[in-house]
This record gives structure tokens, sequence and C-alpha cells, in this order.
């Protein structure tokens, strides 16, 4: 019997974070090999274009799963799509990540299906505080995954940048429009935020044009790349 093609639309369609490594540590302490998981893809999980090369293509990182596919695998490997998961970053991805239906989570919020499923697609939330809430609770998202989930981060990063390299007062409300935390906790971490990139600047300016002036540059341009980032390490650490 010839092999089953591997459908178009699942080599070009986008899957979640896969941890490559992690599937074949856990596929190895089973005592399986790519063979074997290949088998039961196809025989348990309807997945009859499942070889032993996509599998170990899967475990190199060449190639990734589709969701539907993760899902699969997690069952064979035992294990939950979660183990199998990179950090999730998407609505979609904590949603397969915490193994549930987009139906369930729809219904659980209190949201019509193909609205959520719209939301899932376009990366915007357009929930109520109340089904924000209810999200939060039902996939675990921590403060910062909700912010990237709900689509605020990139507005987020636009305010922090601007409170480092301008006055840091001025952004404490906006901030904490898309941010729920304590004004005091929210002003030393903005405070924070901007000494230390306008450390950087007065470091290129002390160093005038040499290459020791070039690297401060280059740094306080990663700083401010990567400034979501620092303010949830600069949040972690002043409530830790």
């Amino acid at each position: 019997m010839s092999p089953v093609p591997r459908p178009p639309s699942h080599t070009h369609q986008p899957g979640p974070p896969f941890d490559a490594p992690a599937a074949r540590k856990l596929r190895s302490a089973l005592g399986m090999t790519p063979q074997h998981v290949a088998h039961n893809l196809r025989t348990s999980y309807g997945l009859p274009y499942v070889t032993q090369d996509l599998v170990a293509a899967w475990e190199r990182g060449t190639e990734t799963p589709t969701h539907s596919e993760l899902t699969a695998l997690a069952g064979a490997l035992w294990c939950s799509p979660a183990d199998l998961i990179g950090r999730p970053r998407t609505l979609r991805e904590h949603r397969i990540a915490r193994g549930l239906a987009p139906e369930d989570v729809a219904r659980t919020v209190g949201h019509e299906f193909l609205a959520y499923v719209r939301m899932e697609e376009s990366g915007q939330w357009r929930g109520t505080d109340r089904q924000t809430a209810a999200l939060a609770e039902l996939l675990g998202l921590t403060l910062p995954d909700l912010i990237t989930v709900t689509g605020r981060e990139a507005g987020l990063a636009d305010l922090l940048r601007s409170a480092a390299s301008t006055r840091w007062q001025a952004y404490v409300r906006p901030v904490g429009k898309i941010v729920p935390l304590d004004r005091r906790l929210l002003e030393a971490a903005l405070r924070e935020l901007h000494q230390s990139y306008q450390g950087h600047m007065v470091a290129t300016l002390r160093w005038g044009d040499g290459g020791a002036a070039g690297e401060a540059g280059d740094t306080g341009r990663d700083f401010l790349d990567r400034i979501v980032e620092h303010f949830w390490t600069t949040v972690e650490t002043r409530t830790s």
C-alpha cells in the first residue's frame, strides 16, 4: 500500500511553538521508537499519513506539528499538550496547551463560538472585564500572558519606550490602564526603566564617537526592543 501524503494544509498551517527535545525525551522514556509513535498516530488518532520519518523530523525540529497533530502526539506519548509546547504566546497556543477545544473556551467565557474563533485568528480580544477574568482563570494566564494574548502588548511596549526615553511620570496613568498594578509599584518600575535607559544614553555621550559609544548605543536600542521583558522582570523583582 502506497504511503498517504501529508495534507497540503498541514505543511503550511502554522503550529504552536513545539518543544522538539521534550518530545524526543518523552518518547525515549516510554521505550518507544519513532516507528511506534507513527503507528499509534495512524491507528489510534486518525492520522494515516504519519510516518516514522515525519515523527523524526518533528523531533529534529525540521518539521513542526500542527495543533491537531500536536494534540494527537501528546496522546500517543501519554502527556499533556502543554508538555510538548514551548512557552505559549497566542490565545490559540494557550488553549491548545490546556487541551481545550475552542467551543469549550467560548462557552466558559460567555462568547459566541464564531466570535471567539475570529478573536483567536486575529489576535485581538474583544471580551468584557468579566469575560477577560474568566479567560485568565480558565487558561491559567499570568498577567504578562493576559496582556499578550489580548493583543495589548504592542501598545504597552510603545508606552514603556516613551516612559524610558522621556518623562516617565507622564506614563503612569496610561500604562496603568493596560496593566492593573498598584500605583506605587508601577511608578517604581517605570522609574527604574527610565534610569536604566538613561544610563545607557549617558554612557554613549561620555564615550564620544569611539567603538565604545557604538556598543553603548546598540545596548540602548536593544534595551528598548526588549522593554516589555525588562518591565515584567522589574515588576517581578519588586514583588518577590
